[in-house]
């Protein structure tokens, strides 16, 4: 594969080593590349400046038909869903508070330490809560609660560059600020890669447990990607932020209001993201090393195997 900008060649990758594409606002493919990339299972995902998603090119779904069955009878199944939603939360919260927790044991003496720890006791107090919970509506309801407690105290996460960066509250669909226009990108290629997990274990990533079906919206990538947003993503725009590597004057704000990132900041963050997925993490429930990138996969090849009936339960992935 070749990548041209102005006519001009800047690389060249063979692609056998490459897992997906993603391009972000105005790039062409060949025919002959998106039909020689769907032979070879490496899907091509299209988005918007701002990274919302318009199409994707891919190959033929491969996968046990049967599987795809019993993932759609639980899905219509809301206890059955509460109780992979339950898991799938369980995740996210414990990864939320792990967040938090790094903060405090970094920056002890900080004088947010106490609000942070008082955000990190009531996401504990709500991962209590959703043990026994079975209603899907009560779910998604403690969900909300615990992440406006987390989005309440990210500003004070950001230990540097204070005067270029600042986070108040989540937006979207345009990102209003540099901070959420980190995440939202990121959380872009978490989804991307979480979505190709789910297809190569054979699930349907547009069926979800937690985030019901809604036309164009893949349900179940969403469910999957909120054990790795604070792990992966949150981590890594605290990072980009804290050690400098991303600076303001990256980023530009259109008319709309609406921030966008250039062409050099968004290079350090796919080459961060990439770099990150290469490093090696011991994985909590199957007990081996792993790189990062793989944690993707190994989740999904998990929830096959409950849906399946090999596991009692989906175990999540849970950052220590």
């Amino acid at each position: 594969m070749t990548v041209k900008v102005d006519k001009e060649i800047r690389i060249r990758v063979p692609v056998h080593t490459i897992g997906g594409i993603v391009c972000f606002g105005q790039v062409t493919c060949s025919p002959f590349l998106m039909g020689y990339c769907a032979e070879r299972n490496v899907s091509i995902s299209f988005l918007t400046e701002y990274g919302r998603f318009l199409a994707k090119v891919q190959g033929p779904v491969s996968g046990n038909v049967l599987l795809r069955r019993e993932q759609y009878r639980r899905a219509d199944d809301e206890s059955a869903s509460a109780n992979i939603a339950r898991a799938l939360l369980s995740g996210k919260l414990a990864n939320s508070r792990t967040v938090l927790h790094r903060f405090l044991r970094d920056h002890p003496g900080k004088s947010d330490a106490g609000r942070v720890t008082q955000a990190s006791k009531l996401i504990s107090s709500s991962l209590r809560r959703i043990q026994n919970e079975s209603s899907l509506d009560v779910l998604r309801g403690i969900e909300g609660d615990s992440a406006h407690t987390y989005f309440s105290v990210f500003d004070y996460l950001i230990t540097s560059q204070k005067g270029e960066f600042s986070f108040t509250e989540r937006n979207r669909r345009p990102p209003l600020d540099k901070v959420n226009c980190l995440l939202s990108f990121l959380y872009t290629l978490v989804m991307h890669d979480v979505r190709s997990a789910l297809e190569t274990a054979g699930l349907d990533p547009a069926v979800g447990f937690l985030h019901r079906d809604r036309p164009g919206r893949y349900g179940l990538a969403l469910d999957m990607m909120e054990e790795f947003r604070p792990f992966l993503a949150d981590r890594m725009a605290l990072s980009l932020i804290n050690l400098g590597q991303v600076q303001g004057r990256g980023f530009k704000e259109k008319e709309n209001g609406a921030v966008l990132m250039d062409d050099d900041v968004r290079k350090t963050v796919l080459v961060a993201y990439q770099k990150r997925k290469q490093d090696e993490i011991l994985h909590p429930f199957i007990n081996e090393k792993m790189t990062v990138g793989l944690l993707f996969h190994s989740q999904a090849l998990l929830l096959a195997r409950h849906l399946r009936g090999d596991l009692d339960a989906y175990p999540p992935f849970i950052w220590k």
